[in-house]
């Protein structure tokens, strides 16, 4: 069998805790924060949880990982 190749992308943009879970970062931080508040630049900042059905296509994108 040959091995699995890994989606970079995907490498760059989330990382695996320790019992499993993935953790992302929120989006709508990037740009035109002027108009939002500070307490929702703060949550925004934030990591998150990826959710299960999400997590279970990240597996087959990192295989290794």
């Amino acid at each position: 069998m040959p091995k699995i190749k890994t989606k970079k992308s995907v490498l760059k943009r989330f990382k695996k805790t320790a019992n499993g879970k993935f953790i992302r970062r929120k989006a709508c931080k990037g740009h035109l924060l002027e108009k939002k508040s500070a307490k929702r630049k703060r949550s925004l900042s934030q990591k998150a949880v990826v959710t299960f059905g999400h997590s279970l296509v990240l597996r087959s994108l990192l295989p290794y990982l």
